[in-house]
């Protein structure tokens, strides 16, 4: 059975209404202020940083995101019984929405339903920490002690939690079928797993609207809206 491995970006979850960050109307491109309240440094040291970090996971679309076709396509194929491994960028949660296990799916960059304690490491759940915001705490602290809540994600400035970064390096080496999908391939170093892929001999896919730096490794690149071009995809592979 071929193994395949999936690296998704920010562009498989566009048509869920969660918007990109660096493409030509991404987030941050369109604000670059905003890429502060996703850096560790500034949200550390700055109240007003973490107030508006915390009114814009209040009314922001992730956790209101729902899977969209391409979700819900890789969940069928790995359904469908074929080996498969996602190594997601995103924090969104919506590959395990969709029905991947957990235990097949790696986050990268975190997961923003959950928070985390920057002093005692305590995680709960990004749920209560916004009701508390509703309540009326702009930066709630955190209950056991006191310290400065963030959501489980990575932030600019941190580093990649080593264990999850390991077992997707030792996936992209071992897989025989690797898709880049949504990324653009230029944050490190989740962008090198495609470079790690295509050296051990893996076939490499990707499915981007935008050129990327590993074009040029690529065994075959698709263009056309993922929405459509993944499930296809997934399809010719079966």
């Amino acid at each position: 059975m071929t193994m395949v491995a999936i690296l998704s970006g920010a562009g498989i979850s566009t048509d869920s209404g969660i918007p990109d960050y660096r493409g030509p109307n991404g987030v941050w491109t369109r604000d670059p202020e905003a890429e502060k309240l996703a850096t560790y440094e500034h949200y550390m040291g700055d109240p007003e940083i973490r107030r508006r970090a915390w009114r814009v996971r209040l009314d922001g679309p992730v956790l209101k995101a729902r899977p969209n076709a391409a979700h819900r396509a890789v969940a069928a194929f790995e359904k469908s019984g074929h080996a498969l491994r996602v190594i997601t960028q995103n924090v969104d949660g919506l590959h395990q929405i969709a029905g991947m296990p957990d235990r097949k799916v790696l986050e990268l960059h975190g997961s923003a339903r959950s928070v985390v304690c920057t002093g005692c490491h305590a995680r709960s759940s990004m749920d209560d920490a916004l009701e508390r915001v509703k309540a009326g705490e702009d930066d709630p602290k955190c209950r056991a002690c006191g310290g400065i809540l963030k959501s489980a994600t990575v932030m600019f400035g941190q580093r990649l939690d080593p264990v999850v970064l390991g077992e997707a390096m030792s996936v992209a080496k071992a897989t025989e079928v690797f898709i880049a999908v949504g990324t653009s391939l230029q944050v490190q170093p989740a962008a090198s797993l495609a470079g790690i892929a295509a050296e051990h001999g893996a076939r490499l896919i990707i499915v981007n609207a935008e050129p990327t730096p590993y074009d040029e490794l690529a065994d075959e690149i698709l263009r056309e809206p993922i929405g459509t071009a993944l499930p296809a995809l997934l399809e010719r592979l079966r």
